[in-house]
């Protein structure tokens, strides 16, 4: 099973134009491994067969690697580590900060982080409301909030001039968008493909001020632009 699993994951990212060395390959398999011990205790995701802890939770995370701009990054509301932990795997120079109000999670994070000498991961137990960082960061990126509008608001405070949000969703949250007309933003919808996985993917890269869109950052997907502009 772990050499069918390990299979999977090379060829998932194959598909995806990620190239792993072999010792981020083997953090991300004992990072699974320790996810789905932890799991039977702790109760940390709902996803139990591990083949689907690959795609569902490895593989989803790995998809939005492409749009991490290089910087200080955090993941809000990480819970078990997603998509922070397998982020941080696949970009050891990047401080990674993974934010969550749950004490029985972040002890599990603690163990990730010393069990796979993951020097570049800082965990952090809080609500996202109440947290104050030491320096704002140039990606925040969650896949816990129900809705776009409440990332915004909630996260707001933590994104670094000329940062952005990076908000993961199913299905293409038009009408979420909709719903942020009023908070002054500026974002982009990116269909990802998650091997091995028959569901609807997207990433929602937001610029919190708004202005004149930078053609690097929002020249792949459909621009949508929220709210008054800056002259």
């Amino acid at each position: 099973m772990e050499q069918h699993n390990l299979i999977r994951l090379t060829r998932g990212c194959e598909k995806m134009g990620i190239n792993p060395e072999k010792d981020q390959l083997e953090q991300l398999q004992a990072y699974q491994a320790l996810l789905a011990r932890w799991n039977n205790t702790f109760n940390l995701t709902a996803v139990r067969d591990e083949g689907q802890m690959v795609t569902r939770h490895l593989l989803d995370s790995l998809s939005v690697l492409p749009y991490l701009h290089s910087g200080p990054c955090i993941d809000v509301g990480t819970g078990a580590g997603l998509p922070g932990i397998p982020l941080a795997i696949m970009r050891p120079e990047q401080p990674v900060h993974l934010l969550d109000s749950n004490g029985k999670k972040t002890r599990f994070l603690f163990q990730v982080k010393t069990a796979l000498s993951l020097d570049n991961i800082v965990v952090h137990q809080a609500r996202v409301e109440s947290f104050q960082p030491g320096s704002p960061f140039v990606s925040v990126i969650s896949r816990a909030f129900a809705s776009l509008q409440e990332m915004v608001r909630g996260c707001r405070h933590l994104v670094a001039p000329g940062g952005r949000l990076l908000a993961m969703k199913g299905a293409s949250p038009g009408l979420e968008l909709q719903a942020c007309a009023s908070e002054r933003i500026d974002a982009v919808v990116h269909a990802l493909n998650v091997p091995d996985l028959n569901e609807q993917r997207h990433v929602v890269e937001i610029r919190l001020q708004a202005g004149l869109i930078i053609p690097s950052l929002f020249s792949r997907g459909n621009t949508i632009q929220q709210g008054h502009r800056d002259r």
